[in-house]
């Protein structure tokens, strides 16, 4: 142990000084004191555990034999010494103890990885090109991904930090579509995360990045899935919803669903669920009723074969397009509204859904001798 109060395994610490490193590997300040004393407390307990019979994991052993501290850990990944084929071989064993979570190797949690493996991804990298930079970065994001259940989300605050968050949305833009996917999920848990509240806010005042993301939905790419969640998760916060609507998020959503087939699984519903959400701002009402599928692709998740999902979000966003809207309500009928509502109210449907239905039938039937009695 170091007199700064950081804890090495001997030959790491021994490494590290003789090397000419004046300053502590883990909080990288100068050293007023580069001696090293004993920690014998955590000697102690070592010896505690080990005689207790507790297996340990040989993978992780490897760790702890080739390097054991999670400082030289975290030196190897972060040093511009090190190759970029030995900081992957360093992210595969990460990969290999995280598949066996929660049930083995709770060490990466202790440890915590997730918060080690987000500041390597997020702090940019002087050593590498970022082309080869990328092959870290997938693989890196990937391990933290499998740590994220287990682990603290209030790290992902570090991404408040400004440099820490435009290279968040540079390898955004930048990235493979693999990366592309997994910071979606990053965004995604950031945005349903309670402490994380203020950082998805601040993630809505990117334009860049929300373009992004909307794209993705856009261009159908293999990441379209994980780019809908993203959306969704975003919808949920009120402060974020003007700006989706602002960079084309309902046309993206509105194409996304009339490109679906109405009885096979898609995104569709979770499409639809997202425009219902941003139909509480009023100019997300007028490009439903001014885009040529918008009322159609609503029209067309009234009703399902296969199953009712979507249909409640459907209805809904109907409704709340067609109450003050003469062009909505003419569009749906001759989208075939009335049928596809007959439809849903005979058939399992949830109480709630039957509701929703009714109402809009209600409120077609009565808008419709208004527009009548106007004409004559």
């Amino acid at each position: 142990m170091e007199k700064e109060g950081q804890t090495y395994d001997r030959s790491s610490i021994e490494k590290w000084l003789a090397a000419g490193n004046l300053t502590c590997p883990v909080t990288m300040q100068k050293l007023h004191d580069p001696s090293i004393i004993p920690n014998n407390t955590l000697r102690h307990l070592i010896d505690q555990w080990l005689n207790s019979g507790t297996q340990i994991d040989p993978v992780y052993l490897h760790i702890i034999n080739s390097d054991s501290s999670i400082a030289a850990i975290k030196h190897n990944l972060e040093s511009n010494e090190s190759t970029l084929e030995n900081k992957l071989e360093i992210l595969d064993i990460i990969c290999s103890l995280a598949d066996e979570l929660p049930l083995q190797n709770s060490c990466l949690i202790q440890l915590d990885y997730f918060c080690l493996l987000l500041e390597v991804v997020f702090r940019k990298s002087e050593g590498l090109h970022f082309q080869e930079d990328l092959r870290f970065i997938e693989k890196a994001l990937i391990c933290a991904l499998k740590l994220l259940p287990f682990s603290d989300l209030g790290a992902i605050n570090m991404l408040k930090e400004e440099s820490k968050f435009s290279y968040f949305v540079f390898i955004f833009e930048n990235g493979n579509m693999a990366i592309k996917k997994s910071l979606c999920h990053l965004v995604e848990a950031i945005a349903k995360g309670l402490e994380t509240k203020e950082l998805c806010n601040k993630l809505g005042t990117s334009v860049n990045l929300l373009q992004e993301i909307i794209r993705l939905v856009r261009d159908n790419s293999e990441a379209a899935e994980a780019g809908v969640k993203a959306i969704s998760a975003l919808s949920l916060t009120e402060s974020n919803r003007e700006k989706l609507v602002k960079e084309g998020a309902v046309e993206e959503l509105v194409i996304h669903i009339s490109r679906s087939k109405r009885h096979e699984r898609s995104l569709a519903p979770m499409a639809v669920s997202v425009i219902e959400n941003l139909l509480t701002v009023e100019c997300a009402k007028q490009v439903i009723i001014n885009h040529p599928f918008g009322v159609n692709a609503l029209v067309k998740l009234v009703f399902r074969v296969s199953d009712h999902e979507g249909s409640a979000s459907a209805v809904n966003s109907l409704l709340i397009i067609c109450v003050d809207s003469k062009t909505a309500r003419e569009e749906a009928i001759s989208s075939g509204v009335l049928t596809q509502l007959l439809l849903l109210l005979q058939s399992q449907c949830s109480g709630r859904t039957k509701t929703k239905a009714r109402m809009l039938l209600k409120l077609l039937r009565s808008k419709w001798n208004e527009d009548s009695n106007h004409a004559l």
